[in-house]
């Protein structure tokens, strides 16, 4: 289906975006943290589960620029982006019977090469659909996104209790109905027009000299270390809690306040985010995801210190995110803005979550889980470092 663009001046209509923000995230946030649970249940051992869960950070490494390349191509970044939703709707048919032991790794391969391009071609078009009037639109772009965040928080809230009642048989017929939800937004998306700029002859040049950019090469280099260090969070938080003695309600109380202030950041950000330049931003998430981290490292006996460092995500990651989809927006125009977004995936998910899982893995087994937090923050520590020489050079190009 393909939807007209708006007349000239007029602003395309932003809730399918929002629609398509809340059913992609609501298909993560069931999908990603019951993953393991159903493969364990049809008997996969620990190796083959962490093998299998990896292939998505794998496939973040090539995926988000391959879709982006041919969007930038063509100029059309919904065309590609229909077709990532429709066949991750149609690959998650073939979840529901295993007929040889190769069969569930290649449907998961497919899978995740095909949903980790969706988010980079929905970015560019959402930020090409927010900059029509004077540049990227913080504001209007965080009251899209925060559909995003509560479609996680409502769908890994239900999709838990529904579990815990009925068991996982049920985990392929979720995947499909949550993908089918993002087939339709995606169906309903406006016809942003041809991305202006760069003529796709030139783009793969132009992408080069951006990275050459002092600014641009600092700015991708605190990006993959400050993710790194979320990523070590995001992959093992709930066992360095479960681990301290925390219940299951407490650990479950501690990510969704981490989501609430996320929520909030990103439906009041507008009036936060004039107030510094990106550098100084960068810098300030930085410095706060070093504390969040030592104070989950060492703090983990404490409700009080976890709450306090949960609460900070509304600036290492929700402030971090916008600041960053902000940046690529201005540095990677035009035909160049998909695989400018694709990059940042690409840098900030795929390498990072690859490096994380690994690094992570063998820190916990040979330190203990406390070490992958001290890990995390030297990682923090080294992306405010990088943050700061991003400062200087923003500072010097606008002297």
């Amino acid at each position: 289906m393909t939807t007209s663009a708006p007349p000239a001046g007029q602003a395309p209509p932003l809730w399918p975006f929002a629609a398509l923000s809340a059913g992609y995230f609501a298909h993560i946030g069931f999908f990603n943290p019951y993953l393991p649970l159903w493969l364990q249940q049809l008997g996969y051992g620990l190796w083959a589960i962490g093998l299998l869960t990896a292939l998505q950070s794998a496939t973040r490494v090539f995926a988000p620029y391959l879709w982006a390349w041919l969007s930038d191509r063509h100029g059309d970044p919904l065309r590609w982006l229909r077709w990532c939703a429709l066949a991750g709707l149609m690959l998650t048919l073939g979840l529901a019977w295993q007929p040889a032991p190769w069969w569930l790794p290649l449907v998961l391969l497919l899978l995740f090469t095909h949903t980790s391009g969706m988010m980079p071609l929905s970015e560019a078009a959402l930020a090409h659909a927010v900059s029509r009037h004077g540049g990227f639109d913080a504001a209007r772009y965080g009251r899209i996104r925060l559909w995003g965040s509560l479609g996680f928080l409502v769908t890994v809230l239900l999709a838990g209790a529904w579990f815990e009642r009925h068991g996982l048989a049920s985990f392929p017929l979720w995947a499909s109905a949550t993908l089918l939800l993002v087939v339709l937004a995606v169906a309903r998306l406006p016809a942003v027009g041809p991305l202006p700029g760069l003529a796709a002859a030139g783009a793969g040049d132009g992408v080069a000299a951006r990275l050459r950019q002092p600014v641009v090469a600092w700015f991708f280099a605190a990006l993959f270390f400050h993710v790194l260090a979320h990523v070590f969070l995001y992959v093992f938080f709930s066992l360095h809690l479960d681990a301290a003695g925390w219940s299951k309600g407490v650990i479950g109380l501690l990510w969704a306040t981490a989501m609430g202030v996320e929520i909030a950041w990103f439906f009041t950000q507008g009036r936060w985010l004039p107030r510094l330049s990106d550098g100084q931003w960068l810098l300030l998430a930085a410095l706060l995801t070093a504390l969040r981290m030592g104070a989950t490292a060492w703090g983990a006996g404490s409700l009080g210190w976890l709450l306090l460092a949960q609460a900070t995500h509304a600036i290492t990651f929700a402030a971090h995110h916008t600041v960053c989809i902000g940046f690529v927006n201005r540095h990677f125009e035009g035909r160049l803005r998909a695989r400018g977004q694709a990059l940042y995936s690409v840098i900030g998910y795929g390498l990072a979550g690859v490096t994380a899982g690994a690094a992570g893995g063998w820190i916990s087994a040979r330190y203990g889980l406390p070490a992958v937090f001290v890990a995390a923050l030297v990682s923090a520590l080294l992306a405010a470092a990088c943050a700061w020489q991003l400062r200087h050079h923003e500072a010097a190009r606008a002297s």
